[in-house]
């Protein structure tokens, strides 16, 4: 009678524990009246709270298990199906706490910021459907930011399977901002989104397939199509990011991969992140690609001055000296050769990029510069370009430039204002 008043307790309290965590919103996470203008939609707390049932209903069907199970069950059972419990309770709170956290950050000083960067991602994919209609299945949740600790920014996509989840599946993109990046000139930030954008246009397996066969097809090096196909996503995300933001980003990217020659010229042996040093000069030829050849031949002097790999580096010799002939192949491949599930047409047939853009980044940046930001009518993508101009200018105090442009981007984030188009109405909602 002891065994089981003590297994009849142990239930109660975890009966006491169901249904605390089923449901989020704006109130539960705290946020004011005066927050609103910050917050994820209602679709992404909509999403949430599916995710949050789904998981309830789990919770629920177990502890039924575990009722009937209790007083008559063996002992090892019984402790078998509480444990199962307790499995979909930690589901529970794990997928609850990383919502909790991330909406309720709306509700701090650092609200205006993640609600701009909202709109720059929001933003990038406005320009993939402005200029490929139709090639989404429908409307997608707009990726949501969230502030964290890390080095760099780093992106859950939509539907990844997460291991602080316990393998439930992620119901919309989450891109973590550290916290001393939140300022909206970081280029990292639109790599971010391209990898997004690469999941969401399904094209993951199709590039990396297409990297491998041009590498080994054409160099006939397996070591260099392993290495070039490892390093598909990231490169990917680099080329994207220029076609999203100019020349600006790759002298973003450039600027966040710029440490010692130790680092810079080290290789890592099945790593995703291409060594900094060849990822450069893939930024330059994919500048030099679009036509502007003026930034991809100052971007690759200047990165040739800072690193010189004569002897003290950590590279393979093959990878080194092919450079010349695999880089232009590399960038080939993923920006300007067709795939199916583009509908036939190649990354910047559906990112497009030129010389029209580029002028429009560099009008704002001097607009920028000039103290009139009142008269910015950028797209807030090319708003993260011409304020990385504005900033190394020197020109305007970076607290401000910060405030201002953070102000332009989150009144842009209800219409989604693009360069190419009329206001597009919530083409992010769900």
């Amino acid at each position: 009678m002891l065994t089981r008043a003590f297994l009849r307790a142990k239930v109660l309290g975890l009966g006491a524990r169901l249904r605390r965590l089923a449901r989020i919103d704006n109130a539960f996470v705290g946020l004011r009246p005066q927050d609103m203008p910050y917050a994820p939609s209602r679709a992404h707390f909509k999403a949430a709270n599916a995710r949050l049932a789904t998981i309830e209903e789990n919770v629920e069907r177990r502890y039924r298990d575990l009722q009937d199970s209790w007083a008559s069950a063996p002992y090892e059972r019984v402790l078998v199906d509480a444990a199962l419990v307790e499995r979909e309770l930690d589901r529970a709170r794990r997928a609850f706490g990383m919502f909790f956290e991330v909406f309720a950050q709306r509700g701090t000083s650092f609200g205006p910021a993640l609600a701009a960067h909202d709109a720059i991602a929001a933003d990038c994919y406005t320009a993939v459907r402005e200029a490929a209609p139709r090639i989404f299945d429908g409307p997608l949740l707009k990726p949501v930011c969230y502030m964290e600790h890390g080095y760099s920014p780093a992106t859950m996509r939509r539907g990844v399977q997460l291991s602080r989840l316990l393998g439930e599946p992620n119901p919309f993109p989450l891109i973590r901002i550290p916290w001393d990046r939140d300022q909206p000139w970081q280029a990292v930030f639109l790599h971010e989104v391209a990898h997004n954008l690469q999941a969401d246009l399904g094209i993951w397996q199709e590039n990396r397939q297409a990297v491998v066969r041009r590498m080994f097809g054409t160099h006939r090096d397996p070591m260099l199509a392993r290495i070039y196909g490892a390093w598909h996503k990231e490169i990917f995300a680099d080329l994207a990011a220029i076609l999203l933001g100019g020349p600006a980003a790759a002298w973003g990217m450039a600027e966040f991969l710029a440490h010692p020659s130790p680092r810079t010229l080290a290789f890592r042996p099945g790593g995703a992140h291409p060594t900094a040093y060849v990822r450069v000069f893939i930024l330059c030829e994919m500048l030099r690609r679009l036509g502007f050849g003026r930034d991809a031949n100052r971007l690759s002097r200047l990165w040739g001055t800072l690193y010189r790999p004569n002897g003290r580096h950590r590279l393979p010799a093959r990878l080194l000296v092919s450079m010349d002939r695999t880089i232009p192949d590399v960038v080939d491949e993923i920006a300007f050769q067709t795939r199916r599930n583009l509908a036939q047409r190649a990354l910047v047939d559906v990112m497009p990029f030129g010389r029209n853009d580029q002028a429009a980044i560099r009008r704002g940046a001097r607009l920028m510069m000039d103290g009139r930001f009142e008269q910015l009518a950028l797209p807030p993508r090319f708003t993260v370009s011409a304020a990385t101009y504005a900033l190394a200018s020197g020109r305007v105090e970076p607290g401000r430039l910060s405030r201002q442009v953070t102000e332009l981007l989150v009144e842009a984030a209800p219409t989604q204002r693009s360069s190419r188009a009329s206001p597009v109405a919530a083409s992010m909602a769900a």
